[in-house]
């Protein structure tokens, strides 16, 4: 995006609900026909940083809205319930924001800030393939022969977003072998990105690989964070709120699609005794079931954004820790939901719903793949070992 390019800056909670209201109807238009052709959102990311809502967690005294969490999460269900891959492809801009108000430096807070306001979107460079965990960093940060600035080397995969971003927060380890957060500018010399996402859902989150050579990255760019993760700090539990409402929007898709199909277009079983399929009293009680988990998700995503706001105004141990189990509990049920709406869906629908010109596999395939972001088996030990033994979640941010 040029920044000569009118950015609308969104100064509101509802301000920033209404935009994303409307901007939902617009992208799921043609979301179906860009997930069966791969067709990649250039032309809807232009219309989203235009709107100002990538700019909505910006604190108010650096300009932008400040908005709560429970406000950017359902946000964020709400573009992801409309089109999951551009519901999910600004989590880790917001996330990179999170670490920015946190450990960045005054100068960096008002420069970098000032350039999301324009309308610069973040990707990321966070993950790596042959790693031993998820934790793991080979992608090295060097000084440089002048000794003010330095270099970068590795390569990164799962980077959603950055094949859209204009900068690339990568996760690299320096000398002293300590994580750092480089911000670095899509267009340097020496950085590749390459789309070779394969994903059989997601498909346009253009979560691909980013390739390092010798890339030159300012010192002023590069921001602590492993100390985001030594202390407690709101930086974890914001990553996962995101995804569960990335969730909780896929599930809101499938299930509104579920309803739509069911009146209009399914059969009912022969042995029910009714004309319509909406008379079926096991197609109602499959409804009833769903809808109650599906309520259940949005209010204790909502919840969860609430105890995340707390953490935010007052951070300590045991803010922090409240607010990462809240948002596991909302991320776990997220989790389910998503998955048994995409799949239910075809099971109260009937064989008409699998035919492709419909694309509702979608659901479950987008549900499918963004859930393997962290094993839901771990939510439910961490909230159990929460209340049971009063044992805090670990501050690494994957719970």
């Amino acid at each position: 995006m040029s920044l000569s390019q009118h950015v609308a800056v969104i100064t509101s909670d509802e301000q920033a609900l209404i935009v994303a209201s409307d901007l939902a109807e617009d992208f799921k238009r043609d979301s179906a026909l860009r997930d069966r052709e791969r067709r990649l959102p250039h032309p809807e990311l232009e219309a989203f940083s235009r709107s100002g809502l990538w700019g909505i967690s910006v604190p108010k005294e650096y300009g932008g809205a400040g908005v709560s969490n429970v406000t950017l999460a359902k946000v964020t269900a709400l573009i992801a319930e409309a089109d999951a891959s551009l519901g999910q492809i600004p989590q880790n801009h917001f996330y990179a924001l999170e670490v920015l108000r946190v450990n960045g430096s005054e100068q960096q807070k008002q420069r970098l800030y000032a350039e999301v306001l324009a309308g610069r979107r973040f990707g990321n460079a966070l993950a790596e393939l042959g790693t031993k965990t998820a934790h793991d960093r080979t992608t090295r940060l060097s000084r440089d022969r002048s000794g003010q600035g330095y270099r970068i080397d590795g390569r990164k995969f799962y980077a959603t977003g950055a094949i859209y971003a204009q900068r690339i927060p990568t996760s690299v380890v320096d000398e002293d072998g300590i994580q750092q957060l480089a911000f670095v500018p899509a267009d340097s010399q020496g950085l590749n990105v390459i789309d070779d996402w394969s994903g059989f859902g997601q498909r346009t989150t253009g979560s691909g690989s980013v390739v390092f050579e010798s890339v030159a990255v300012d010192a002023a760019d590069v921001v602590p964070f492993q100390s985001a993760f030594e202390r407690p700090t709101p930086v974890g539990p914001l990553a996962q709120i995101l995804h569960a409402a990335i969730d909780t929007g896929i599930a809101r898709a499938a299930y509104e699609d579920a309803l739509r199909f069911v009146r209009t277009k399914s059969r009912p079983w022969i042995d029910s005794g009714h004309d319509k399929a909406t008379d079926d009293p096991l197609t109602i009680k499959s409804f009833g079931h769903l809808s109650i988990r599906l309520h259940a998700t949005e209010a204790l995503l909502e919840r969860a954004g609430e105890f995340l706001d707390r953490a935010q105004a007052q951070t300590n141990a045991e803010t922090v820790a409240a607010a990462s189990i809240a948002v596991a509990e909302a991320r776990a049920l997220s989790t389910e939901i998503s998955l048994a709406a995409g799949s239910t869906l075809f099971e109260l629908a009937g064989s008409q719903a699998t035919l492709a010109e419909y694309g509702l596999d979608r659901h479950w395939r987008n549900a499918r793949v963004h859930t393997l972001h962290d094993p839901v088996r771990w939510k439910y030990h961490a909230v159990g070992n929460y209340y049971l033994n009063q044992q805090n979640p670990p501050l690494r941010g994957t719970i």
